[in-house]
């Protein structure tokens, strides 16, 4: 696994999809990821533990947890925002399931392929490029907390 080409699967996926679609088929996919970004679980509703990404104009907050050896993220978007939300559950489906080593390896490639730089404002494109590093900043925590010898 290259740490600079690593895409998973399932984001490698939604890239292809994206990268394929016209400009206005592109906002389409993004605003149906948007109704797929499920709700955060009640202990999270108030986003007490998660991490707010200042660098999106809107509130996102995120939150890793491990599940055994995987990681489930949970990212709460206001429906308001419906560009960033639709890329958060994007970057949740495509990441969710990825253990801390692998989700630290994801490379930002995929936001090229999917061609939202077409569509995006680059303060949008800052956004959303911040909230993948916010991940990643959520997995490595995670990996620093699993005892010697089991990384």
């Amino acid at each position: 696994m290259n740490d600079h080409t690593f895409i998973p699967p399932r984001l490698a996926e939604i890239a292809a999809d994206f990268g394929a679609a016209s400009r206005e088929e592109k906002l389409e996919l993004l605003l149906e990821f948007s109704d797929q970004l499920p709700p955060l679980p009640p202990e999270l509703r108030d986003h007490r533990g998660m991490e707010q990404v200042h660098e999106c104009m809107s509130p996102v907050f995120v939150i890793a947890q491990r599940d055994g050896e995987q990681i489930v993220y949970h990212i709460d978007v206001p429906p308001e925002a419906p560009t960033i939300r639709g890329f958060a559950a994007i970057l949740r489906e495509g990441m969710n399931g990825l253990t801390p080593a692998q989700a630290l390896a994801v490379s930002s490639d995929f936001i090229q392929q999917m061609g939202l730089h077409q569509v995006l404002s680059p303060q949008r494109l800052n956004g959303i490029g911040a909230l993948l590093v916010y991940m990643k900043r959520q997995a490595l925590r995670l990996l620093e907390q699993e005892p010697a010898g089991t990384a």
